[in-house]
């Protein structure tokens, strides 16, 4: 089956009342019809639940979805993103272990590389995510284990080389780790490419409408197993109703983002040139730095747009305080359009060198685009850029 249809096809085991649509197991533990069966459990010589921080039926519904959305072996589901993001890190690495990282990454993923790892006495270097193959070359020690990168970046939208990036990781041995948040699997497939592990804020494009918090881990089935016994007994477990609420969404992922990305690809081509604006980023734009990258391994540019505005910080404060429809709130994926000024929200914890290093301008604005007309953003975009 094509994936989408497997997506929707895929569900928990129908119960006796033979009900359409899947139920939510909203249990904490599982029962078991004797002793022995019960013992066999928790010895793991039989494969059953045993406690919703382990496994649940409707979490597992979600993960089986997002391995066939991304072709992956395996998966594990979390609480948020971010704590996929540190599961991958610390179930896979251990002191005297390097992670080389892509510089541009989410904020909170910057804190974790800078300011937790090295508590465990795992190294991190960042290289740029417009390096070359030998710099990428370059940046490999003897003891790195592992390669972080997103793609398209938080908020920069700077395009990496999966395919490229993954021969010299499969050459040495290390393991490639992806962060595919903003392509969503149905724009992009890092594990087609040679990735190891896919991750997603499930928070964002995924749930789609803004109401729940959710991570995702998906790939080798061997790595994913290290992920499972370390989230197992540290229990970052995804919530049953969230993944019930998840799980649904994935369902109209595929024509959802081809709305957002049909809208965004529309604003960008009618923004790029707006006299206000001193340039414009989005992956399917010819202007985009990597654009042939971006072709070659997305189906689409995705729905986020950036752009710098010419007045810098001020301009950028203005243009948010009069928007009259777009939304100012801290998430991205939604289906209505959203503004942000990461500077000072997403990455105000970096220091302005780390900032402007990855591109990070005092004038630079993230909209997430949403499902309303497209006229209606881009008419209520214009008004704001007035007074900027």
């Amino acid at each position: 089956m094509n994936p989408i249809t497997k997506v929707i096809r895929t569900r928990a085991a129908q119960t006796n009342e033979m009900e359409h649509s899947s139920p939510m197991f909203l249990t904490s533990s599982f029962c078991y019809n004797d002793a022995e069966t019960m013992r066999a459990a928790f010895a793991d010589e039989i494969d059953v639940n045993i406690y919703s921080r382990f496994s649940n039926p409707t979490v597992d519904e979600f993960v089986q979805r997002m391995c066939a959305l991304e072709g992956a072996e395996d998966g594990y589901a979390t609480a948020s993103g971010m704590a996929a993001v540190f599961a991958s890190f610390m179930a896979l690495m251990k002191q005297g272990d390097h992670l080389l990282s892509c510089n541009a990454i989410f904020g909170s993923t910057h804190t974790v590389v800078s300011k937790f790892l090295p508590k465990y006495g795992i190294e991190s270097t960042y290289i740029s995510a417009a390096a070359t193959e030998e710099a990428w070359r370059a940046a490999i020690k003897p003891n790195t284990k592992m390669i972080y990168l997103e793609t398209p970046t938080n908020p920069g939208l700077d395009v990496l080389d999966i395919a490229m990036i993954s021969k010299i990781a499969k050459e040495k041995n290390i393991i490639l780790n992806v962060d595919n948040c903003f392509a969503t699997p149905i724009a992009q497939q890092p594990i087609a490419l040679g990735a190891d592990l896919v991750i997603h804020s499930a928070t964002k494009w995924l749930d789609g409408q803004g109401r729940v918090l959710g991570g995702v881990v998906v790939g080798k089935e061997k790595l994913i197993h290290d992920i499972y016994l370390f989230c197992r007994s540290s229990g970052p477990a995804l919530s049953p109703f969230n993944a019930w609420v998840l799980s649904r969404s994935l369902e109209t992922l595929e024509v959802r983002m081809e709305r957002h990305a049909s809208n965004a690809l529309y604003l960008a081509e009618q923004l790029q040139h707006h006299e206000k604006i001193s340039w414009l980023k989005y992956p399917f734009l010819p202007s985009h730095p990597q654009y042939a990258i971006a072709k070659a391994q997305m189906s689409s540019g995705g729905g986020i747009v950036c752009f710098e505005l010419k007045g810098g910080s001020e301009a950028g404060k203005k243009f948010l305080n009069h928007l009259q429809m777009l939304s100012l709130t801290a998430n991205l994926g939604d289906t209505r359009t959203i503004a942000s000024h990461p500077a000072s929200t997403t990455h105000a914890k970096l220091s302005e060198a780390e900032r402007l290093e990855v591109n990070i301008t005092p004038g630079l604005i993230r909209i997430s685009v949403g499902l309303e007309h497209r006229e209606d953003i881009l008419a209520d975009i214009i008004q704001a850029l007035a007074y900027c």
